[in-house]
């Protein structure tokens, strides 16, 4: 039996309407978690168009643009999935600059990119704010792991299956065994086709 099909912008509007429903005022910072081949930016680029669309003002940011310096990792080992899954993202940093500081609302200023992975360099602050009405989507891995629980205003996983086995790809396993983001979020996304991802749920996945 073919799967059902939806329009991705049937797809969009249902979620865009579910989180302004819930945060249709105040400061709200969504999380768009996934694997690291599962197309979150892509989608989560999409889901803030659909929120502006419906008048909020929305910022974007993503996980990537908070890497750690590989100077920086205890494991120096580059390959290791388990390195990368323990060290690659500086989540002080980014609670630090970007989250914290987007919560607090009142004329706190937030940072939405501290450092570029294929330069390997730091990225010039550039201070963002926002009224007391916005909305914050970050995308990403790992974004339900036990140091970023508890952040989010909303938070959709979005899968597709994984068909190679990289130092990514296993540390995305890593995650999965440990955390479950199925069980912890309130969405869930089959991204198999990008032009026509679908809400599933985890009871009958």
């Amino acid at each position: 039996m073919a799967r059902w099909a939806p329009e991705k912008s049937d797809t969009l509007d249902a979620l865009a309407a579910e989180i302004l429903h819930s945060y249709g005022v105040g400061r709200a910072i969504v999380a768009v978690d996934g694997t690291s081949a599962a197309g979150t930016g892509v989608f989560a680029d999409a889901l803030a168009e659909q929120l502006r669309k419906g008048g909020r003002k929305v910022f974007r940011a993503s996980i990537d643009d908070f890497h750690k310096p590989h100077t920086a990792w205890e494991n120096q080992d580059l390959d290791s999935p388990q390195a990368y899954y323990a060290e690659a993202y500086d989540y002080s940093v980014f609670r630090r600059v970007l989250i914290d500081p987007f919560r607090a609302s009142g004329s706190t200023g937030f940072v939405l990119a501290a450092y570029d992975a294929k330069r390997e360099a730091a990225i010039q602050p550039k201070w963002m704010s926002a009224g007391s009405d916005a909305v914050l989507i970050v995308d990403g891995v790992f974004l339900n792991r036990k140091e970023l629980a508890g952040l989010w205003s909303y938070s959709i996983f979005v899968e597709v299956p994984v068909e190679e086995s990289n130092r990514e790809t296993r540390a995305d396993a890593l995650y999965l065994a440990e955390v479950r983001p199925r069980a912890a979020v309130v969405a869930i996304i089959d991204n198999r086709d990008e032009e026509h991802p679908r809400r599933v749920f985890a009871d009958s996945c």
